[in-house]
């Protein structure tokens, strides 16, 4: 097995983009990050390549096992056509000796065999932050009911959207309720300006909020899902889900993909009425 560690993004991404687009909405976040690194265009924050972790594993057949990392973010991986081969994950493993790594987020299987391997190896341990579930969708259900005006998440918003985000982002671990209090515009002003969060209004009061995450060849994921407290229960995210995923189709995209946390049943059974299927389970794992 070979180990081959990249410093240019460009062969990285045309090394592995072909083989990563074998399983595009199961690779969303991967295909996405090579996406983002080719085009060069942004290269705020981690989406400087620069700082990117970019490993290919191989044999006489052929890419065996493909890693990114975008650091502070987990390392990401994906096995050829979903075939685990111990002897690829071990090479990784051993390459990776030198570096610390975060945590995994990838499919289910593999991401349990490298957290136990790698784990094994540094002689620490490895903890589950969240079980996920990966749904395509190719066609919005004509029966799902449409309530309330979606339009894009404006600079007008800033009153309220900062704090809607900032919620979104302490859901990350289902009913969690502690938030963080805005202080810098910045952040926000920039999320605003990529024109990729939409907002539903009802009655010209906004009450949910999603949008679109990374654009790939044929698939775009949708996330960013969050409605206030005080208007769950109306159908609001349902609607606005069911409206931008339909905006996506309508732009030419042939599929939306969106993550789910499986301790959340309400977001499971949401996104199935709309016309999402399960792809695959993914775990998001620590390493402590």
């Amino acid at each position: 097995m070979q180990f081959k560690l990249y410093t240019d993004v460009y062969e990285f991404y045309n090394d592995t983009y072909g083989m990563l687009m074998r399983h595009e909405a199961q690779n969303l976040i991967p295909l996405g990050n090579i996406i983002i690194g080719h085009e060069g265009k942004d290269k705020t924050d981690w989406r400087d390549p620069v700082n990117w972790l970019m490993v290919t594993i191989s044999d006489a057949k052929g890419i065996q096992l493909t890693a990114i990392m975008t650091p502070p973010h987990n390392i990401t991986l994906y096995a050829t056509d979903n075939i685990i081969n111990p002897e690829a994950i071990n090479c990784l493993v051993d390459g990776l000796k030198d570096r610390e790594i975060p945590g995994v987020m990838t499919e289910k299987t593999l991401a349990e065999y490298f957290a136990k391997e790698y784990t094994l190896r540094k002689g620490t341990t490895f903890k589950t932050i969240m079980t996920q579930r990966i749904y395509e969708l190719t066609a919005v259900n004509p029966d799902i009911q449409k309530v309330g005006i979606v339009r894009l998440l404006d600079k007008k918003d800033i009153h309220f959207f900062p704090y809607w985000a900032e919620a979104f982002y302490a859901a990350g671990s289902y009913g969690k309720t502690e938030m963080s209090i805005p202080q810098d515009a910045d952040p926000y002003l920039y999320r605003i300006a990529s024109k990729k969060l939409y907002i539903l209004e009802d009655n010209g009061i906004p009450v949910s909020m999603a949008g679109y995450t990374r654009e790939m060849q044929t698939a775009i994921g949708v996330a960013f899902v969050y409605t206030p407290p005080y208007e769950r229960g109306k159908g609001y995210a349902t609607s606005i889900v069911a409206q931008i995923s339909q905006l996506a189709l309508d732009k030419g995209f042939t599929r939306c993909v969106l993550y789910t946390d499986l301790a959340n049943p309400t977001s499971n059974s949401i996104y199935q009425k709309i016309g999402y299927m399960p792809i695959c389970d993914s775990l998001q794992l620590k390493f402590e």
